[in-house]
């Protein structure tokens, strides 16, 4: 019993712990469980950011209708509310800085950046752009703003090849060498595009895609050809390198034909080279309202209606539309038949896998670049990279006994020229907006505290092109007061009670962070400005206003002029016969729906005298620096502007204009020492100044801290070593037709005139020296021609050498003079020497052929290693460094 009753009592202490162990386990699958049901649930595949991109993008793309699908494929997508998807607006700029989305760090333009030959710095100014880039679009979607300018996707570089200097869009370029070119745009790219296994900083678009620089007037009708040689050795090259070593992740393509078919309906170029041959995976984007050339009358006429078009544009490889073609006309041909819908599946699934890889379906927490901070937008490190930037674009062109440096001491100094204190002249096209305008005449000023400052304008930037600048409040009225009366109001028709009425004594706004009223979310608003003009002196006059987005000017209750946004800053003007003390009205209409708005009120007397002044402020300096150049204003992308010169953006001309040439005559004239210095985005035949003026600095636009740069080259606080990217001609005659796509007689490589600067000019203030070159004097063909060189500073001050190795096939006078195969910007300590070793690998001394495919042949090359390109004298030479030159053979 006692034996039994112990086995009970075991076996219902057995039972307790076996349901105590139950009760535990259930506990424990139930905490699983609970723990399961916390995992997110997502209402589609596409918001779970643990699958892999492409299953969410092709979750994605089965959710959407045909309608939606379409409306994904225009620049300003809408948002689809029912999938969670926000809208977006993919057009976004950064040529040389964010641009037109609030303040800004400003650096050199594109053309300025070439001539620093100094690839790696172009990978940090990627990197400093592509932070403000992404740290604004934060701050945007903080505050709910998902317009124009507040994306990630942007239309940068410019890789074009800058084959002729009256191009008005060379300035983004950044020469007109290939391989110079392939070096500046892959090293930007990496910069801005990051290198996050899964995530892009932000996408970067390489264009004009391809055979496209002018001009201007007529590329929506223009159908160039060219050789395959020319082709695959010219215009190509930097877009291969740019998909091929940089990734980039999108092309847009141009406007013009191509042997007929449209650039964005090119199954040449998009299909075959760009896909089929580099393997590119990216997307494509139309030039902005490309695709209605199809068909719109007086263009290219491909098609004869928009739904034509699209299908055209979209089943050749054009995914994403800047316009208003594809939608709703996509899916009206999706409806006709005339394209099908897997071709919208294809495009669409480009596009939205660009946004995935930006991270814009996943937690920010998630995203690398999500925690860069606001604080490095116009931050003192990418001021200072813009200052190095600048400072390495300067190039001097000329500098006779050595005028320059000039010395700090000097009591007097003139600046004179109407680039002397210009804003435009610092900025260049596809700007930002700096928190800073140093101008020559600021930086020279600041650096030269003691001295006196003698300032003229001197002459219009061209003949019927004055100089406008803000109107002053002595000539504007509002009742007793000095000024207008400036009404803002919170949307963007002038409707209502204005939200503030104040005096404003002159109306020149530029507002980056702020906005003229408090707590305004949206950057809808308007403006409106009344008051009376009354001028202090007779005389004809140029008015009018500059804004960001749209406006309307009235001038004795009469309209004149009223301009709607085309998506860039613009200035609309009248002409007028205005008398001393008479009364107008005005009246100013503004509004603003992008993220960088400004209006400025400005004027110019059109038959003021503006020599005599310069020649006063000249004779009672001791130095004169003269300002001269052209101006983004009249020098640009496809503009109303037709002057002496100047033809719709392009030039006609390539000397500077008239009213310039003859202040420069006249200041010289007076025997003063002179120091020109040029603000342009292209090549200048100044052949009188070459021959006449002692020292000439090319300072191209270069951005913010331009100025700066200037002056400390100007005043020996830093030595030049910039090098031109583009050959300076001595005139138009020296040119083949501009619309001639053939390389012939073109670029230092084929030109076989007389330059007044060739392509890689550029002096020093020390002196370098090359020796003991190292080269096989026999190679086979297909072996990497390996080449070592010493580079010795001979000079008493430190300073930048930019190395520069061409090659020449000897005896093949089809081939180019010469092909820039390496270059190299070092820095050496005065009496400092460096050994060098560069490797020419045998795709860059192969021969492109007839049929535009790379050849390996034997015969003689010529190598040249030196500071400058070899066989120039006398201006066109450079004697700040030197040059070698060695004959080898190349054997089968």
């Amino acid at each position: 019993m006692n034996f039994n009753r112990n086995r009970g009592t075991q076996f219902v202490v057995c039972l307790a712990s076996f349901r105590l162990i139950l009760v535990i386990a259930l506990l424990f699958f139930s905490s699983c469980t609970t723990n399961e049901k916390e995992v997110p649930s997502y209402e589609f595949k596409f918001q779970d950011p643990s699958l892999k991109i492409e299953e969410r993008v092709q979750d994605l793309i089965h959710q959407m209708t045909l309608t939606e699908k379409v409306s994904q494929m225009r620049y300003d997508a809408p948002a689809i509310d029912r999938l969670g998807i926000p809208e977006y607006n993919w057009w976004n700029e950064c040529l040389h800085g964010v641009a037109r989305a609030g303040e800004a760090t400003v650096f050199p333009q594109g053309i300025g950046m070439g001539a620093t030959w100094n690839a790696p710095l172009l990978f940090e100014m990627g990197t400093a752009v592509s932070d403000e880039a992404r740290a604004k679009h934060y701050k945007f979607i903080s505050e709910g703003k998902r317009g124009i300018y507040q994306g990630l996707t942007f239309w940068t570089p410019n890789i074009n090849i800058f084959r002729d200097p009256r191009w008005g869009r060379g300035q983004e370029t950044y020469g007109e060498d290939p391989y110079l070119i392939s070096r500046m745009g892959v090293n930007y790219i990496k910069g801005l595009q990051g290198d996050d296994s899964k995530f892009l900083k932000v996408v970067a678009t390489a264009k004009h895609f391809a055979v496209h620089s002018g001009p201007e007037k007529s590329r929506h009708e223009d159908n160039f050809q060219t050789s395959d040689k020319d082709l695959f050795e010219t215009y190509l090259p930097a877009f291969e390198a740019a998909v091929k070593e940089a990734n980039v992740h999108s092309v847009m393509c141009a406007y013009n034909r191509f042997r007929d078919e449209a650039c964005c309906g090119s199954n040449l170029l998009l299909h075959k080279i760009l896909r089929d041959d580099w393997g590119f995976d990216g997307y494509v984007v139309s030039d902005c309202w490309a695709i209605n050339d199809f068909w719109e009358p007086g263009k290219h006429e491909l098609v004869k209606t928009p739904e034509e078009a699209s299908a055209l544009a979209v089943s050749r490889g054009t995914d994403l539309n800047c316009g208003d073609c594809y939608d709703p006309n996509l899916k009206e041909a999706v409806l006709k038949k005339m394209v099908d819908e897997d071709k919208i599946d294809l495009a669409l699934t480009r596009l939205m896998t660009a946004r995935f890889k930006l991270g814009m379906f996943d937690p920010e927490k998630d995203v690398k670049w999500s925690k860069i901070p606001y604080s490095v937008v116009a931050s003192k490190g990418h001021y200072d990279l813009s200052k190095k930037i600048a400072r390495e674009s300067m190039v001097l062109l000329k500098n006779q006994n050595n005028i320059l440096p000039l010395n700090k001491n000097v009591r007097s100094i003139a600046v004179i020229g109407p680039n002397a204190n210009s804003k435009p002249a610092l900025l260049g096209n596809y700007n930002g907006t700096p928190n800073n305008y140093n101008t020559p005449l600021k930086a020279i000023a600041d650096k030269l505290p003691s001295a006196t400052i003698n300032y003229a304008l001197g002459s219009d930037i061209a003949i019927g092109w004055p100089m406008l600048h803000t109107i002053p409040s002595s000539v504007l009225r509002n009742g007793a007061s000095k000024g207008l009366k400036g009404e803002y109001f919170k949307n963007r028709n002038w409707e209502g009670t204005p939200e503030l009425i104040r005096n404003d004594s002159v109306v020149d706004f530029i507002w980056t962070l702020e906005r003229p009223l408090e707590n305004l979310n949206a950057d809808d608003f308007s403006a409106k400005w009344t008051g009376q003009l009354v001028p202090n002196e007779t005389g004809k006059y140029r008015i009018g206003l500059r804004a960001g987005s749209a406006g309307k000017l009235y001038f004795d209750n009469e309209l004149k002029f009223e301009f709607s946004d085309d998506h860039r800053p613009k200035t609309e003007y009248f002409d007028i016969d205005l008398k001393e003390g008479q009364i107008h009205d005005i009246k100013i209409e503004y509004y603003n729906y992008h993220v960088d708005p400004q209006a400025q009120f400005v004027w110019a007397k059109m038959d003021q005298d503006l020599l005599t002044p310069a020649i006063d402020a000249a004779r009672k300096s001791e130095v004169v620096v003269l300002c001269l150049g052209l101006s983004p204003d009249i020098e640009g992308e496809e503009m109303p502007v037709q002057l002496e010169g100047f033809d719709k953006g392009d030039r006609s001309e390539i000397k500077l204009p008239r009213t310039q040439i003859e202040l420069m005559k006249k200041i010289q004239a007076l025997g003063k020492p002179t120091i020109l210095v040029l603000m342009n985005g292209s090549a200048l035949a100044v052949n009188w100044a070459a021959d006449n003026v002692p020292a000439i600095l090319e300072a191209w636009y270069p951005g913010e801290f331009g100025g700066n740069a200037i002056a400390d080259v100007l005043f020996g606080d830093y030595n030049p070593a910039g090098r031109l990217p583009v050959t300076f001609y001595k005139s138009v005659n020296d040119l083949p037709d501009f619309k001639n796509y053939n390389m012939e007689n073109r670029t230092y490589k084929y030109f076989k005139g007389d330059p007044l600067f060739p392509f890689g000019h550029g002096l020093s203030y020390t002196n370098f020296t090359y020796s003991n070159l190292n080269i096989q004097d026999m190679v086979s063909t297909g072996s990497d021609i390996e080449v070592s060189v010493e580079v010795k500073n001979t000079g008493a001050i430190d300073g930048d050498e930019v190395v520069q190795l061409y090659i020449s096939h000897e005896g093949r006078p089809n081939e180019a003079i010469r092909t820039l195969v390496a270059f190299e910007r070092i820095h050496l300590k005065a009496n400092q020497t460096k050994k060098l070793k560069y490797s020419i690998s045998p795709t860059q001394y192969a021969i492109i052929n007839a049929d535009g495919k790379s050849k390996l042949e034997a015969g003689v090359l010529v190598i040249s290693i030196g500071g400058k390109q070899p066989g120039f004298k006398g201006l066109s030479d450079t004697n700040s460094t030197s040059v070698l030159t060695k004959r080898i053979s190349l054997k089968q």
